[in-house]
């Protein structure tokens, strides 16, 4: 037994954005375990806005000399291809801003072991305590985004599901205001996340079953051979399915996202808002596209379903909420059913595809961005007990802080998909591509495809509703004697606000260069 067991082979230039990210959420640990307590903050927030901005620096890198890899790295396992690459990109970049959010004072509780409300609580708080652990969390979840839409077999996307989900899980118990409400986030969270992860890492086990490997391609591969109404297959794909939908929170997954995001500190909020969501749909679009696309009439009618029903169910039970983070959060289903329109478009020819993907890229990266605008909006507007999430607290903004409910105003807007918005290209980029995905010859769904998007103008001009009526709201009613107050924004909130506006703003008048930066990166998917 002479054998030698050959060293895997490590692509460390191709993936050095996530070996950088982290690599600085473990020094991040060390600071926690070794800095004493006054110095924590001062090292974590430059080691985490440095670390994000260098691994942004390597992506421009290897997109400008052209180094995009061919093949998989580390063994077949990643997938570092032009989606991937600005995937990475728009992460980071989200990433950044929202841990610019992160560092104002007053999101999170001092001290998290203490019960509500109790003399340890208060204590804490006079004492000024804070959990500088937050910036090392929020490095291993971005760092989890990051591999998830890149990972190129079922278990290596798994591992990025968990380590993306478990820092996220603490996070949302950590609101310094409305600790009950927070904790209750947290612990919805993490149970039905928990669920998701069982039937996703269930449906990869009937996966291999059938096709001997957990390998997209070697999915790929083995129904191209072997038979289409296999049971384990089957089986597999509807429960892989089933945890990459509660992920972006498509209906009937979506109930996790309202309780959450109004409980969760705000700037996590915004954090899952946006790279999340960027991360899960395109972990979705590599599964359903490279590992399924031969089982493309299986999973094209159930996609369907569940797009028209998610943009259906967040646009109308959006009317009916009082909070406007839970407002914002039936948006966000909402949106996550307007890109899965785009995911339906992704069948036919090469071109066509390309396409379609150029569509989702630019979809997600004008989202991501007004989201984390509008929720560093929602920070500032406060009453004695915290952010004003009441509806009713936003009447007469206009008139308290015109600028900052014009802002805000603009933001909605574009989540409306209105001209000169980024949300209005966004929208029509996805709805042409399904129309066009519609219209190839042989497709025999070209009118369920037209019909999807006649179903997702219908719930585009249901959503507008909601919107113009906080606009209403805010300019057309009379404020409150003791209406809330608008905290003055620190350097990175305005920083935040300005940058958000700026794109949505450039974006919606000036799109083609980030759809010709989306086309670069579409046409340069590994070949299934």
């Amino acid at each position: 037994m002479n054998d030698v067991i050959q060293a895997p082979t490590i692509e460390y230039g191709t993936l050095a954005p996530l070996l950088v990210v982290f690599g600085a959420a473990i020094i991040g640990v060390l600071v926690e375990a070794f800095a004493p307590r006054y110095l924590r903050k001062s090292v974590h927030v430059p080691l985490t806005l440095l670390s994000l901005a260098g691994a942004f620096a390597l992506v421009i890198v290897q997109v400008a000399v052209n180094s995009v890899p061919k093949t998989a790295s580390a063994m077949g396992a990643v997938a570092v291809d032009g989606p991937s690459l600005f995937i990475w990109g728009v992460i980071l970049v989200l990433s950044f801003v929202c841990v610019l959010l992160i560092n104002d004072e007053g999101h999170f509780v001092a001290s998290a072991a203490a019960v509500p409300g109790s003399s340890d609580e208060a204590e804490a708080e006079a004492a000024g305590n804070q959990h500088t652990e937050v910036y090392p969390l929020v490095l291993f979840a971005v760092g989890g985004m990051l591999l998830f839409p890149a990972a190129n077999d079922l278990l290596t996307m798994f591992v990025a599901l968990e380590v993306m989900s478990l820092p996220l899980y603490l996070l949302c118990g950590l609101a310094r205001r409305r600790r009950l409400l927070s904790q209750e986030a947290s612990m919805k969270y993490f149970l039905l996340g928990a669920f998701s992860s069982a039937f996703f890492l269930y449906g990869t086990a009937m996966l291999y079953g059938y096709a001997g490997t957990v390998s997209l391609g070697g999915i790929s591969k083995a129904m191209s051979t072997g038979s289409l109404l296999d049971p384990l297959l089957l089986i597999g794909f509807a429960m892989t399915g089933v945890g990459l939908l509660f992920k972006i929170g498509a209906a009937p997954f979506q109930a996790w996202k309202p309780d959450v995001y109004q409980g969760a500190p705000t700037p996590i909020t915004a954090l899952m808002a946006s790279g999340t969501l960027v991360a899960a749909v395109g972990a979705l679009l590599r599964v359903f596209w490279v590992a399924l696309g031969n089982l493309d009439w299986n999973w094209r009618p159930v996609i369907w379903g569940v797009a028209a029903l998610t943009m259906i169910v967040g646009a109308i039970l959006a009317i009916t909420q009082t909070d406007i983070k839970r407002m914002l959060a039936y948006s966000s289903i909402a949106h996550a059913g307007f890109l899965l329109v785009g995911v339906m478009a992704t069948f036919g020819s090469a071109e066509q595809n390309a396409q379609s993907l150029k569509a989702i890229l630019f979809y997600l990266a004008v989202y991501g961005i007004t989201t984390v605008g509008a929720f560093a909006v929602v920070t500032l507007v406060r009453d004695p007990g915290g952010e004003a999430g009441h509806l009713s607290r936003w009447a007469g903004l206009g008139k308290r802080s015109p600028v900052l409910a014009g802002v805000f105003a603009f933001f909605l807007l574009a989540f409306a998909g209105i001209p000169l918005t980024s949300g209005f290209f966004g929208k029509y980029a996805v709805f042409a591509a399904a129309l066009n995905s519609g219209a190839q010859p042989g497709d025999q769904m070209g009118g369920w495809m037209a019909g999807l998007v006649v179903v997702g103008v219908i719930a585009s001009a249901i959503a507008a509703f909601f919107y113009v009526r906080v606009i209403v709201l805010m300019f057309f009613s009379e404020p409150a004697a003791d209406g809330p107050a608008i905290a003055v924004p620190s350097m990175g909130t305005v920083a935040v606000i300005a940058v958000s506006l700026l794109v949505t703003v450039g974006v919606g008048l000036y799109p083609e260069s980030v759809l010709a930066v989306a086309n670069d990166a579409a046409s340069s998917l590994f070949i299934r």
